[in-house]
């Protein structure tokens, strides 16, 4: 699991949507049911809600409160179906981030969900990163950073200070990316509550 810094707003360079406004819908309700099962003590009931979705899929879900950061955390590969990855990164994101107290019941109720889910990863030189279409992984050892697609649209970042901050990210140097660390890219389907 990743956490995230980042706020998730979608990306102006959002191509065709793959999820309809129903299944939208559907796994931004599973991220509240999943917080408020949680705060509750009980289970949640994970019956898959439909083929696509049941589809292995890597995913982040945000959490906000009243404009602010309050959470995020996410897989990067597709290890499990969508909804689930969706129910245990909102659990996470909401309890298990570490910069932040775990979520109250009253917090509960206020919070907005932004949901990403990841494309697969893929190999990318440097030149190819194109601004506000890419997310980017770096890996150099045991060292791994990743930041999402939205992030340099919203800092204005050109593509070498992306590329220097998913390394920094990472905890390496800021231009590891010349020197060896392993690019990959990905793109994020981005939607959430207002």
């Amino acid at each position: 699991m990743f956490p995230s810094s980042e706020s998730t707003q979608p990306s102006p360079a959002t191509e065709a949507a793959e999820y309809s406004p129903e299944e939208r819908a559907i796994l931004l309700q599973l991220a509240h049911r999943s917080i408020e099962a949680t705060l509750d003590g009980r289970q949640l009931d994970l019956t898959p809600p439909n083929a696509h979705l049941s589809e292995p899929r890597g995913a982040f879900t945000t959490l906000h409160l009243r404009g602010r950061l309050r959470g995020c955390i996410g897989y990067v590969l597709p290890n499990q179906p969508l909804y689930q990855t969706v129910a245990e990164t909102a659990k996470a994101a909401a309890f298990d981030d570490p910069r932040f107290e775990p979520v109250t019941r009253e917090e509960a109720a206020a919070l907005k969900v932004d949901i990403s889910v990841l494309s697969p990863l893929e190999p990318i030189a440097p030149a190819d990163v194109v601004i506000g279409k890419h997310g980017l992984v770096v890996t150099q050892g045991s060292r791994r950073g990743l930041l999402l697609p939205q992030v340099p649209v919203e800092w204005n970042w050109n593509q070498e200070t992306f590329l220097s901050q998913t390394c920094m990210k990472a905890g390496l140097a800021a231009d590891a990316w010349l020197s060896g660390a392993e690019l990959q890219a990905f793109t994020a389907e981005v939607f959430g509550e207002e």
